[in-house]
């Protein structure tokens, strides 16, 4: 299959990208920079100039895809206006690779978040939010989860708060990044909340196998890990950096304060049962023994 893939550089995409080639399929990615071109060339995948903004540009690449597995997401969101623009981005993105798709039977993957369920794990027969900062993403994946109905193969991976690979990413990479800038460790709350977690070579796995073979219209956890206790992942964080852990009020993480805050632990036993899905790289925790003081 000839795949369509965009954000195929960031720590999802480049292992999203690895997985693909590694299975005999033929990339075509993404590049926003001459620096992400020359790694996608390095990689074996061929580049496509263009930024998410670009639907012209992804226009070009979806047409002449056999399947489409769109990651891009800005990295400017540090406020709730660059966050909504983000979200926007992302949305008229997916509206654009999906157009291209109607009738054709062919498959789209993209991205979205776990949902939360007070008092349990979330499943994938979960509806994700429609309220909150992130509300814009889960209106954007239902609807093209809705292209199904149209002859278009859509499926959504839903990926938990930290994708990590090598002791670096996700909620758990931001963590590092603000106990590095503040001295601290901080966490919100009493630290009881837990957050699921995955690989990035694992998660990579599921978006080859919905590629291949998830049925339109259907959405997969690519949860290793149901859930860690924060103050579990920020203790490994204070030895390795050598820095004192610590609650701290929510709002000291801008917009995402109210998720990190949250109780979110969720379930992968459908995806697994299904698509035979077994993730096999090292948890949240151990990876986290590669952060480097």
């Amino acid at each position: 299959m000839h795949v369509f893939v965009t954000g195929g550089t960031g720590t999802i995409g480049s292992a999203v990208v690895g997985e693909l080639l590694a299975h005999g399929h033929t990339v075509l990615a993404l590049a926003r920079s001459d620096a992400s071109a020359q790694a996608l060339k390095d990689a074996g995948a061929e580049p496509l100039r263009g930024e998410i903004a670009d639907l012209d540009v992804l226009r070009a690449g979806a047409e002449q895809a056999d399947g489409v597995i769109s990651l891009a997401f800005s990295r400017n969101f540090g406020d709730p206006d660059s966050l909504a623009q983000a979200i926007a981005q992302e949305s008229a993105a997916m509206e654009t690779l999906g157009s291209v798709l109607i009738g054709t039977d062919r498959p789209i993957v993209t991205v979205s978040g776990t949902p939360w369920v007070p008092g349990r794990a979330a499943t994938e027969n979960d509806p994700l939010p429609t309220e909150g900062p992130v509300a814009g993403r889960a209106r954007s994946v239902t609807a093209l989860l809705a292209l199904a109905s149209r002859g278009v193969r859509a499926t959504a991976v839903r990926m938990p708060r930290t994708v990590h690979n090598k002791g670096t990413g996700g909620f758990a990479g931001l963590l590092t990044e603000q106990a590095r800038r503040t001295g601290i460790v901080g966490y919100p709350g009493d630290g009881t909340q837990r957050w699921p977690a995955v690989h990035a070579l694992d998660a990579a796995v599921l978006f080859r196998l919905a590629l291949e073979s998830a049925p339109g219209g259907t959405a997969w956890h690519a949860v290793a890990d149901e859930g860690d206790a924060v103050r579990d992942i920020a203790a490994v964080l204070g030895r390795r950096l050598g820095l004192p852990v610590e609650s701290v009020p929510q709002e000291s993480f801008g917009p995402f304060g109210p998720i990190f805050a949250m109780d979110q632990p969720a379930s992968s036993t459908h995806t697994r049962e299904a698509l035979g899905w077994e993730p096999v790289h090292p948890s949240l925790l151990e990876d986290l023994e590669n952060v480097q003081p």
